[in-house]
């Protein structure tokens, strides 16, 4: 009697332990990614830096990804040589980005010293979030291609919304760490970063665990009897560029994904600031508040996720998580509602709408574009996600120093409005309902199947 061969992806407990490995490392990215946010008030008090110092310092994030291509260059390569060697080059760029970085916020440097208009510490701070910056996103789209190589016909979108939610509980300790962390020691503003660059490297040692069960996986690939589709990771040209560049849903997802993330991402670098001035938060209850964004996705994302592997409705999802960010960014731009019950209750709602879109989105670029295109696909995605990293905290950053501030010149302390802020990201919310519901007119048309679930029965 003839059996089919089995690969190893078909075992649960491999693709499940796939998944916990390389979550480890995403989530010591995330947790790094956003670990100064809680501290900018202290970086004003303490080293001098300004709000256009501060907005610069975070736009760096995207400088390589975006005017350098480094995400494109990355997907290539990732859809060239795969996974294996992608994801510990990217994991190896997050390490030493993260110690620059950390050198910057550790050491003084001579006062009057300068880099392009910056203070030497600002500027190379800068730099290490840049170059940290490119390896954290290229990992993303290797992680994101390892879930769909792994959970392709199973549990893809829950598997996505898992790692996700691992990835923002980095994301709620980034919020409600840091302060403490530098409390405990005696208010050194480096002690957090120190603490997040040892998790990275091991995330960075963890990864290796993860190339030796895609090599197993890859051996019994090879096993398949002839006739199984296999689902190796050859056969990418850059002919097949023109695909996906050529595809109106690729660009809609894509387009999608950078206003969504545009307003909430460059919320939390400002979240704690925007509390403390307009609620009259202390600072350690201001950095705890946003923090409760990344615990809501942490169990939603997965739940989201699973009713779209079972029930579909992808499409819909994205509009219903886009439609929550313009109600709440439009409340959050209220002057006169300053309840701190109500600032709960909107960023628990954010959390819903962070875990809505996400949860719907990423399975739904496997549908719209081959596998051996997803590298390329998914790094394009990145870099276009990347102009909104970048570009919104320096324009908020902006903002708030020409025509924000509320305190007298020279004042100790300085206050800020948030209320212009706040209508830009309501803005990008708006945007993205236009283009959740242009995916899903293209979806009606093209039958991309974003509407239908993710599971083979």
């Amino acid at each position: 009697m003839n059996t089919a061969q089995k690969s190893l992806r078909d075992k649960p407990v491999a693709r499940w332990s796939a998944l916990i490995i390389v979550s480890i490392t995403m989530f010591c990215g995330y947790f790094f990614t956003d670990v100064m946010s809680p501290l900018k008030p202290l970086l004003e008090k303490d080293l001098g830096w300004t709000s256009g110092d501060y907005g610069w310092f975070t736009s760096a994030y995207g400088w390589f990804n975006v005017f350098f291509f480094m995400l494109f260059i990355g997907g290539i390569i990732l859809d060239k040589v795969g996974a294996r060697i992608t994801g510990l080059l990217a994991s190896g760029i997050m390490v030493i980005g993260a110690s620059l970085k950390y050198y910057a916020i550790a050491n003084t440097f001579p006062e009057g010293a300068t880099i392009l208009g910056h203070s030497k510490q600002v500027a190379l701070a800068a730099l290490g979030f840049a170059i940290f910056g490119t390896g954290v996103e290229i990992m993303g789209i290797t992680v994101s291609k390892i879930i769909v190589r792994w959970f392709k016909g199973y549990e893809m979108a829950l598997a996505m919304g898992l790692q996700v939610a691992v990835a923002r509980i980095g994301t709620l300790l980034a919020m409600a760490a840091p302060l403490r962390i530098v409390d405990y020691f005696h208010g050194n503003i480096a002690a957090p970063l120190a603490f997040c660059l040892v998790l990275l490297i091991i995330g960075f040692l963890s990864y290796f665990v993860y190339i030796v069960m895609d090599k197993k996986l890859e051996a019994s690939m090879e096993k398949v009897e002839d006739g199984q589709e296999s689902d190796s990771e050859e056969g990418f040209s850059f002919k097949d560029l023109k695909a996906v560049f050529a595809n109106r849903g690729f660009w809609y997802i894509a387009i999608l994904c950078v206003l969504f993330y545009s307003s909430v991402f460059p919320f939390l670098k400002y979240a704690t600031d925007f509390f403390i001035n307009k609620f009259g938060m202390a600072p350690e209850r201001a950095g705890d508040l946003p923090g409760l964004l990344p615990l809501g996705t942490l169990f939603l994302t997965p739940i989201f996720g699973g009713i779209y592997d079972k029930v579909g409705k992808g499409a819909t999802i994205m509009i219903i998580g886009s439609i929550l960010l313009v109600l709440i960014h439009g409340l959050f731009a209220v002057e006169g509602l300053t309840n701190v019950t109500l600032a709960v209750i909107l960023v628990l709602l954010l959390g819903v709408a962070l875990s809505l879109v996400p949860s719907a989105m990423w399975p739904s670029v496997a549908k719209i574009i081959p596998e051996k295109q997803l590298g390329t696909a998914f790094s394009m995605i990145f870099w276009v996600q990347n102009w909104g990293l970048m570009g919104v905290p320096l324009l908020i950053g902006v903002v708030l120093e020409k025509f924000c501030i509320t305190s007298a010149p020279g004042a100790e302390k300085v206050t800020y409005n948030y209320h212009i802020p706040m209508l830009i990201f309501m803005g990008f919310g708006v945007l993205s309902v236009v283009f959740a519901f242009l995916l899903k007119n293209a979806d009606k048309k093209k039958g991309y199947g974003l509407e239908l679930p993710n599971m083979k029965k």
